[in-house]
């Protein structure tokens, strides 16, 4: 469905990377798909072969890196909306030790003044993932808190065992029960384990146990070092799944959430000093992902991943693709990304 979807994909694979899946919905029907490339492609980092080569497909699973941060906003939203937790209350109440001025609202909109990113994985060799998690949320802010906007992981981090204490269960708990079984995601979670085949290989990491490239295991290092499961990176999905996601955002978050969360959600918070508006865990007019669907809102992840909801045109745009494969630092993602919202735009009109 689409020859020019698939064209836009054949045309990124395998220079960009090389596998990519791409669904684009108007109102809620899908009016193009496309799959195109190799789920894995290559053997090591130096681009060598892999000796089976499985093509992808729209069922094909990919690692969401940090999309997976929507998800950790719908259930620390849902959590607010049952009063177990307020948006705006101190989180020392449940991370004794952490800044009084740090809230969920400021570590969704990464003012929170914590450091991008932390590698408790090389801090702590031989730890297990509770000691690493129990530092990672210790983090002490490092810039002014209340912003200016700082893009951090270790905020998401701590959002998400927020919302493991305040849920009382563990993150991937949480968004089973409270997002993918809602809405009947059967391929969305972390630790995808047993589908393996039909996962998208990521990064040569030789330090990591199991011969050639990365695949089914999250590629985030420092989600890794957490045990796979994290606030700001470790899910897998489906390209059909993570397009009911955003439908159900669209459509003002039934089952997951109240109109009035999602509006909330997706308002700009006033967070100072980003190249595009904020919300609480999406981007607004991020113009690395929308392109020319300016105010459409949503997320993009390292791996070449994004989920871009368009309300005003009624569009819901998805690509997955594993462009740190075999390494990272790829040119054309952003072009590919561009590409295919420029595509849905004018199948919007």
């Amino acid at each position: 469905m689409s020859d020019r979807l698939a064209a836009i994909l054949a045309e990124a694979v395998p220079r960009v990377c090389p596998a990519a899946v791409s669904l684009i919905a108007v109102d809620g029907s899908v009016v193009a798909a496309a799959a195109a490339g190799e789920l894995v492609r290559y053997a090591d980092a130096r681009g060598g072969l892999a000796a089976e080569r499985p093509p992808a497909c729209r069922d094909s699973i990919f690692d969401l890196a940090s999309v997976s941060k929507l998800f950790t906003t719908v259930v620390l939203l849902s959590l607010a909306e049952e009063g177990l937790l307020d948006l705006d209350e101190p989180v020392a109440a449940r991370l004794p030790g952490t800044d009084p001025r740090i809230t969920p609202r400021r570590l969704l909109t990464h003012t929170a003044g914590l450091p991008p990113t932390r590698r408790v994985d090389l801090e702590l060799p031989g730890a297990d993932a509770g000691a690493r998690m129990a530092a990672m949320v210790r983090t002490p802010i490092t810039h002014p808190v209340g912003g200016p906007y700082l893009y951090s992981d270790v905020g998401m981090v701590m959002a998400g065992r927020v919302a493991e204490l305040a849920g009382g269960a563990a993150l991937d708990v949480l968004v089973r029960a409270r997002v993918t079984d809602v809405l009947g995601l059967p391929d969305t979670g972390y630790r995808p384990d047993g589908r393996r085949a039909r996962i998208a290989a990521t990064e040569w990491k030789p330090e990591r146990p199991g011969p050639g490239c990365v695949r089914g295991e999250v590629h985030d290092e420092t989600a890794y070092a957490l045990g796979g499961v994290a606030g700001h990176a470790g899910l897998f999905a489906t390209a059909g799944d993570l397009l009911a996601f955003g439908e159900a955002l669209r459509l003002g978050g039934g089952p997951l959430l109240r109109p009035e969360s999602v509006a909330e959600m997706t308002r700009d918070q006033g967070a100072e000093g980003a190249p595009f508006r904020h919300g609480l865990g999406v981007r607004i007019g991020d113009p690395a992902a929308v392109g020319p669907l300016a105010g459409a809102y949503g997320h993009s992840g390292f791996t070449g991943t994004s989920l871009v909801v368009d309300p005003a045109r009624r569009l819901t745009v998805v690509l997955l693709t594993n462009a740190v494969h075999p390494v990272r630092g790829r040119d054309g993602i952003r072009e590919l990304r561009h590409a295919v919202a420029a595509h849905a735009a004018g199948l919007a009109r």
